[in-house]
Order: structure tokens, then C-alpha cells, then sequence
């Protein structure tokens, strides 16, 4: 099914943004993009979503090893009078000692946090294969790349310009992977951060709404 993705704003990521622009996706694809207008026109029939605010390439978080392997998040509310609400690392997470299952439980809470964010993809060396396994049912790309220095957030916008942040562009014939985020603008994003994200969309499909 053909679904056109249209926002208030379309920021391709190597180009000029586009005010009232659109993506076409078709299967797991971009199909075309531009103004709202040239790509109804050209497909009629697509089925429309209308999103306010900013459409994006998908985010790539560069601490992808450290958020999956190296921190616990504990399980809402299962185990708050126990753990707390705050992601356990360092010592604390050594005497924990979670084993394997429990590990890959944390790293599927952690991949919907991510996909809240609007990142599609992580920089990680994953050796957990319960862990693998957890990012690879959520659709993430994993980029095989050492953690990026400084402290792991599970925004990818914290230091850095919403630019670098960008997994690759958004272009005809690439895999449908952008978000969403409810600002105005690039300049708008980089304040409020990835946690404006309202959609994510991954391979044509949408894994992550804000109800």
C-alpha cells in the first residue's frame, strides 16, 4: 500500500527543507518526495497521514553498547520498589548481576525508548545474544561501531546538532526511516531535543506513535 507521510515542514537532510512536504512510501521504501501537492497529485490514491510539525531522517544513537549492554532499565512497575525508576550502570549494575533473559528484557525496554526518540539505528558492538536479539525484534539497525566518548543518553541529540545526528538522508529508492518530531524547525528540534518525537517509522512501518 502507497501511504504518503506529509508534515509541516519536510527536512531531507541533504537538502533545502521543504514547508508542507511529503514522503511517499511504498512497501518498505521511499517512493518520492517533495511538496504535499506534486506527490498527491502524482498518487491520488495513496492513503495520507498528516503529522504537525517536523518530518526527519531517523536518529542514530552513537552510545548503542552502553545503553543495551552496559545499563539496566529497571521494569515498569514490576520492579520500582526494588530498583527504582533510574537506569542502573557501573557498580550498582555489577551487583545486580542480571543474567541473560533479564538483560534482554532491559535492552527491549531500552529499544522502545529509543524509538520514542526517534532513532532508527545504534552504534554498537552487542555481544549478549539475548540482547541481539531484543534489537533486532525492534527493527533497529545496528551499526558496528565502537560507542561514541562522552556519557550515554538515550536522547542522540544531547551535544550535538540534530545534522550529525541524521542516520542518512531521506531519498527516493532508500529505506523508509524518519521520524517525526512536534517543532517547527531544525533550530526548534535542537532545544526541545528527541524527546519532541511524536512518530517514528522504520522499513515502512510505524513502530512508534504518540498516543
Amino acid at each position: 500500500m502507497l501511504t504518503i507521510h506529509a508534515a509541516e515542514l519536510l527536512l531531507p537532510g541533504d537538502r533545502e527543507p521543504v514547508p508542507g512536504g511529503a514522503v511517499l512510501v511504498d512497501g518498505d521504501r521511499i517512493a518520492m518526495l517533495g511538496p504535499y501537492e506534486d506527490v498527491a497529485a502524482a498518487h491520488p490514491a495513496a492513503r495520507v497521514r498528516r503529522w504537525p510539525g517536523l518530518l526527519t531522517p531517523g536518529l542514530l544513537n552513537r552510545h548503542g553498547t552502553a545503553l543495551l549492554e552496559h545499563t539496566y532499565f529497571p521494569d515498569d512497575p514490576f520492579e520500582l520498589d526494588e530498583l527504582g525508576s533510574e537506569p542502573i550502570t557501573g557498580a550498582a549494575l555489577a551487583d545486580l548481576a542480571p543474567g541473560e533473559s533479564r538483560r534482554g528484557n532491559s535492552a527491549r525496554r531500552c529499544t522502545q525508548k529509543l524509538l520514542a526518540r526517534g532513532v532508527v539505528a545504534v552504534a554498537a558492538r552487542l555481544t549478549t545474544p539475548a540482547v541481539r536479539t531484543a534489537v533486532h525484534r525492534a527493527g533497529l539497525e545496528v551499526v558496528p561501531e565502537a560507542d561514541a566518548e562522552g556519557p550515554a543518553a538515550l536522547d542522540p541529540l544531547v551535544g550535538t546538532e540534530p545534522a550529525d545526528a541524521f542516520r542518512a538522508p531521506l531519498a527516493v529508492g532508500a529505506a523508509a526511516r524518519f521520524a517525526v518530531f512536534a517543532v517547527p524547525d531544525e533550530a526548534a528540534l535542537a532545544v526541545r531535543g528527541a524527546g519532541a518525537c511524536i512518530a517514528t517509522v522504520i522499513g515502512g512501518r510505524m513502530l512508534h506513535r504518540r498516543a
